[in-house]
């Protein structure tokens, strides 16, 4: 553990939680090739059953005995809070699908939420094990990691134009998330707060730089 380290959890229960966040990068997947509306309903069903499920947690003795037992290792100490009763991550992350889903114009969401996945994992896990200088929040090994990680996931999500204005633009969002994952620690959970960062910026500058685009009704 480094001194710019907020992990609670072990290296090892870091690695398994990540890898089961990567997972969520099926929903960027399924989601380019199913209608926005089917993506709502579906998004919705689950993420109302992980709330459920979430928050049952706190409320059933049975049921958080149950539920300890298989996810508890990989909780952080804020997911573990009784008074607060914060939700874990995974609720999180899909929650934030939901809300993308819902506000942004597809094209967003699929750089948004790649982004989140693969450069928030790269964050997590690079910042734990080589951070050493502490930058705001966090490391600064961390925190490169995300923008490195984040601009190579550009190269590899759907493009309007494919101009060099549209990779400028999410190079832009990348670095803005990548400072939102950093100062989001303690105020805001990361799974809502980086891809909602990048979708707003992206969405902006879209706006300001290319306005002969329209998000709204291209071909996503």
């Amino acid at each position: 553990m480094t001194i710019t380290d907020n992990g609670s959890i072990n290296y090892r229960d870091e690695v398994i939680r990540k890898s089961i966040h990567l997972c969520s990068l099926s929903i960027p997947i399924i989601y380019y090739f199913i209608p926005r509306l089917t993506a709502v309903y579906i998004l919705a069903a689950i993420t109302a059953g992980a709330l459920i499920m979430d928050i049952g947690r706190y409320l059933s003795p049975g049921f958080s005995k149950i539920f300890y037992s298989l996810f508890g290792f990989m909780l952080r100490k804020h997911e573990l809070d009784t008074k607060k009763k914060n939700l874990n991550g995974a609720t999180y992350v899909l929650l934030s699908a939901l809300i993308c889903v819902v506000a942004f114009p597809k094209i967003l969401v699929l750089t948004a939420f790649p982004i989140l996945i693969i450069s928030d994992t790269s964050a997590a896990l690079f910042g734990r094990k080589f951070g050493k200088h502490k930058f705001l929040a966090k490391s600064l090994e961390g925190t490169l990691a995300f923008f490195v990680s984040g601009v190579i996931v550009i190269f590899f999500t759907p493009k309007i134009t494919h101009s060099v204005a549209e990779y400028a633009i999410a190079i832009v969002a990348t670095f803005i998330a990548a400072i939102v994952e950093n100062v989001s620690f303690g105020f805001a959970d990361d799974n809502l707060s980086i891809p909602l960062s990048v979708g707003v910026s992206m969405w902006g500058m879209y706006a300001l730089f290319l306005p002969q685009i329209d998000l709204l009704n291209s071909k996503f």
